[in-house]
């Protein structure tokens, strides 16, 4: 639950301006079941409402309560069966001689000395804007840069 928006949310929900928390579906919320169930006390214990748009619950209610510690079983059982389906599908390309990610350790792309210039010309800007004005990857851009910072050094 460590992510960026959600701690915003709760640094508004600890400074009493959120009520109610809406979600498309409680799977969005969590993926497990234990994680889901510690978040439904965690918003009880604060009196924080949580309404599911796909679900249709309503924690506050006894019967919201129940549902959502049902679909919470039902969400972590969907994200094993899902991870199940992709270890089998890796598994079957590995059987077939696929390979996927990425390229060999140690390739080094071939830079011309114009995007050499262009990229020590945008210097100071975001590295992953001169990666696609240049049509460089980050990884390579980086590499420039600090070449180009030891010999100046």
């Amino acid at each position: 639950m460590d992510r960026p928006a959600w701690n915003k949310l709760v640094s508004a929900m600890e400074a009493g301006k959120v009520s109610k928390v809406v979600c498309w579906r409680l799977d969005r919320l969590g993926r497990t079941a234990k994680g889901l169930t510690a978040l439904f006390d965690d918003l009880i214990g604060r009196k924080v409402g949580l309404f599911s748009l796909r679900d249709s619950l309503d924690l506050p209610t006894p019967a919201g309560r129940l549902m959502a510690n049902v679909l919470a079983s039902v969400a972590a059982y969907e994200t094993e069966v899902r991870a199940e389906r992709v270890l089998a599908g890796q598994a079957a390309a590995r059987e077939q001689g696929k390979t996927w990610g990425g390229s060999k350790l140690g390739r080094q792309i071939t830079v011309t000395n114009e995007q050499k210039s262009q990229v020590i010309a945008m210097r100071g800007e975001k590295v992953t804007k001169i990666a696609r004005t240049v049509g460089l990857t980050r990884p390579t851009v980086y590499r420039l840069l600090r070449q180009e910072q030891e010999v100046t050094a």
